[in-house]
């Protein structure tokens, strides 16, 4: 079975990891590319708050480990929604490939999006894209 490939630019994180883990459950295998230019909605500030409180609680020795790459940061969103402890979801987040930018092998495959996952579906306009969380954490 061929990988579906969804270009993330513009989609919310939130939604486009619950769509992902449940297709990827059932058996589907999937590439998303462009993972730094998707959303995370609500007011900036206290979104980087959030994210900066995480990294300071805690001893750096014991964690809790907070990724500073925009790919990281969905991975861990995306394996806290499935049973990643069980083989079955263990099997399941195999099957699903994070890319930050479009790889070269990608450039000429027809992507899709997701429009129930679109930004343009949130009544405000407040978000921050992974590029920028990551920026705030001192990622690249």
């Amino acid at each position: 079975m061929t990988p579906r490939v969804i270009d993330a630019k513009d989609l919310i994180v939130g939604r486009l990891c619950s769509y992902v883990a449940k297709q990827s459950l059932l058996g589907q295998s999937f590439d998303i590319i462009n993972i730094e230019q998707a959303i995370i909605t609500g007011k900036p500030q206290q979104i980087f708050a959030k994210y900066r409180q995480k990294t300071e609680i805690g001893r750096p020795t014991y964690g809790p480990f907070i990724h500073r790459s925009a790919r990281e940061l969905f991975k861990r969103g995306l394996r806290n929604m499935l049973p990643y402890k069980n083989t079955k979801g263990i099997e399941a987040l195999a099957r699903i490939k994070v890319y930050k930018g479009i790889p070269a092998r990608f450039k000429e495959v027809q992507t899709e999006t997701l429009q129930s996952a679109n930004v343009s579906k949130v009544p405000n306009l407040k978000y921050v894209r992974l590029q920028e969380i990551t920026k705030h954490l001192g990622g690249k």
